[in-house]
């Protein structure tokens, strides 16, 4: 299955409270070879970033300890 097509399929999720913050929000999807996709839910037709599972692990780890905090 090719990139395009994985996309297609791929399982979206997106926070349980992503609903509070007026709808800016972003899906996540596994994908296979160790990728994530993430895409904006207001526009789920544009092409999504594709990361390694790391560089998305590390950003959810980054978050959580407040390394974007203003």
């Amino acid at each position: 299955m090719d990139l395009s097509e994985e996309l297609q399929n791929a399982r979206w999720r997106k926070a349980t409270k992503s609903g509070e913050n007026g709808g800016n929000c972003l899906e996540v999807a596994p994908l296979s070879g160790g990728r994530v996709g993430i895409r904006d839910t207001e526009a789920p037709d544009q092409a999504p970033y594709v990361v390694p599972a790391a560089t998305w692990n590390a950003f959810i780890h980054a978050a959580k300890n407040g390394e974007f905090d203003f």
